[in-house]
């Protein structure tokens, strides 16, 4: 699948949030007071440990924003892995507006290629066999675009945006409606012909009942892989499979193995780790100085 990235009006408003966030009503009073108007500088984006890149266009409207007169030259693209010491882009201008933005830009970037690092991880695992690894809703509030773009970048597969996109009947739904087979046809007299169902179940009987009455995909809770497997064989390809809980690296392979379609792991976005990237600022006699704080 080919990365297609997201339109700046998405990127921009949120990244304009951060820089307001960041300098509120009196802006950068350190630069402003430290460094010459007139002083220029370049620097070097590089990466402090292996993973994949992403929110590069994020890190580009940081520095932009603060001062046009900023260009982020980049040396790789989204979705590209890096190396320890790897250099991601070389940014130009102002010196006072480079790090007014560097914080920001670093923020971007550092948490979208944590979330692409770590679903890259997953992807590997699962590979060889027919599953993807997506994303879910458990997202950090405002930035559900940019960490489900992140996913994209590591190779993954994005579930529903919203509430607004998919019907996902869960737990609640089908304790509200007294079960899951009222809970699909309750679901399917309130949306249109276009809206795909899902629904949640985790037991095999919960399962045969969603199938009786149809459904388009099936989401398999803390199931085991041979209960995944017994799981895949009664729906036979009538819907899709979705595979959820105890996904890790180390478990993620037998998971995909029972031959389910995808499989949903949560903590991509809410507790990936964020990937180490530094700024280098390059003084006039070549020298480097890490700047990180």
């Amino acid at each position: 699948m080919s990365l297609v990235p997201l339109p700046r009006l998405i990127v921009e408003p949120l990244v304009r949030a951060a820089l307001l966030e960041d300098l509120g009503l009196a802006g950068d009073i350190t630069s402003a007071s430290v460094v010459p108007s007139d002083h220029r500088s370049t620097v070097v984006m590089a990466a402090r440990q292996p993973g994949v890149i992403a929110g590069l266009d994020a890190a580009d409207l940081a520095f932009t924003l603060v001062d046009p007169e900023i260009v982020m030259r980049r040396h790789i693209e989204d979705g590209d892995a890096v190396k320890s010491g790897d250099v991601i882009a070389t940014v130009e201008g102002p010196s006072r507006g480079l790090l007014t933005g560097e914080r920001t830009a670093l923020n971007f970037v550092g948490h979208l290629s944590g979330i692409a690092t770590v679903t890259a991880g997953i992807a590997a695992a699962i590979s060889g066999t027919k599953a993807f690894v997506t994303c879910t809703r458990k997202t950090t509030p405002g930035l559900r675009a940019l960490e489900k773009y992140a996913v994209r970048a590591g190779g993954g597969m994005n579930h529903r945006f919203a509430l607004y996109d998919a019907v996902l009947i869960k737990d609640n739904h089908v304790a509200i409606s007294g079960g899951v087979a009222e809970a699909i046809r309750r679901a399917r007299a309130g949306v249109g012909h276009l809206v795909k169902i899902e629904v949640e179940v985790d037991r095999l009987d919960q399962l045969q009942e969603a199938m009786a009455v149809g459904v388009d995909a099936v989401l398999l809770d803390n199931m085991t892989p041979d209960q995944l497997r017994e799981a895949v064989a009664i729906v036979a390809g009538r819907a899709i499979t979705e595979a959820s809980g105890r996904v890790t690296p180390a478990t993620a392979a037998a998971i995909a193995a029972s031959g389910v379609d995808l499989i949903s792991v949560g903590w991509l976005t809410h507790s990936a780790p964020v990937l180490d990237i530094g700024l280098d600022f390059v003084e006039a006699d070549g020298a480097a100085q890490t700047s990180t704080k």
